[in-house]
C-alpha cells in the first residue's frame, strides 16, 4: 500500500514544525505510521546543505545557487526517505517541498516555470497529496521567529534576515496557490494552536479516510 504525503507551507514563523509535531503525535496515537522531515535538511547530505543555505554570512549567494541547492538537497531527502517511505505504506509529513522553492525563490526573481521543471527532475515528480498552508502576516510571523531566536539565543538565518517585503511576496505566492490548488487548505495561522491543529486534525481525518 502507498503512503500519503502531506506537507506544511506558509510564511516564516506561521507555526509549521509545531502543528507537524502535533499532527504526527495524534497519527502515531491512533496507530498510524508517521514519518516526519523537513526542507531544507531531513538526511545527513541535506543537512550539510541546510548550514550553507541558511548560513547569514553567505549574503553573496546568487539566486540560482540558492535555487539549485534547495534542489539538490530535496532531491536527497525524497530519494533516501519521502519516497522509500511512501514506498512502505507510511504518512510522511514534510515541513516545506517545492511550494517552498516556487515561493521564496520566485520572490527573488527566478523564473516558476524553470523552478518547476528543476524541481520536478529532482523529485522525480513526487508531489504530495495535501498541503497545509499556515498563513500570519508577514511581519507577524517574523516578529514570532525573532522572539523565538532571541529565546534560543540566537540570529535569524539568512532567508529569514530579508526585509518584510519579501516575505510579504512569498505570502502572496502561497496565498495566490491556495486559491488555484484543490491540493491546498487554507488555514488562519493567527488563531491558538490549537484551534489549528484541530482544524488540521479534521481534515486529515478526510484525507486517510479515518
Amino acid at each position: 500500500m502507498t503512503g500519503i504525503f502531506i506537507t506544511f507551507e506558509g510564511p516564516d514563523g506561521a507555526g509549521k514544525s509545531t502543528q507537524v509535531a502535533r499532527l504526527s503525535e495524534r497519527l502515531r496515537g491512533v496507530g498510524i505510521r508517521c514519518i516526519t522531515t523537513r526542507e531544507p535538511g531531513g538526511t545527513a547530505i541535506s543537512d550539510r546543505i541546510r548550514s550553507i543555505l541558511l548560513d547569514p554570512s553567505h549574503r553573496e549567494m546568487a539566486p540560482r545557487t540558492e535555487a539549485l541547492l534547495y534542489a539538490a538537497s530535496r532531491a536527497q531527502l525524497v530519494s533516501q526517505l519521502i519516497r522509500p517511505s511512501l514506498e512502505g505504506g507510511a504518512v510522511v509529513i514534510c515541513d516545506r517541498y517545492v511550494d517552498a522553492s516556487l515561493a521564496y525563490q520566485g520572490a527573488l526573481g527566478l523564473d516558476r516555470e524553470a523552478l518547476r521543471a528543476l524541481n520536478r527532475w529532482a523529485t522525480g515528480g513526487l508531489t504530495p497529496d495535501r498541503t497545509y498552508l499556515l498563513d500570519v502576516p508577514a511581519a507577524l510571523g517574523l516578529n514570532r521567529v525573532k522572539a523565538a531566536r532571541r529565546a534560543a539565543f540566537g540570529g535569524v538565518d539568512r532567508i529569514e534576515e530579508r526585509d518584510v517585503g519579501y516575505h510579504e511576496a512569498v505570502r502572496r505566492w502561497f496565498l495566490d496557490q491556495a486559491r488555484r490548488s484543490r491540493r491546498y487548505l487554507l488555514i488562519d495561522g493567527t488563531r491558538s494552536v490549537d484551534e489549528v491543529a484541530e482544524e488540521i486534525w479534521q481534515d486529515v481525518r478526510v484525507v486517510l479516510n479515518l
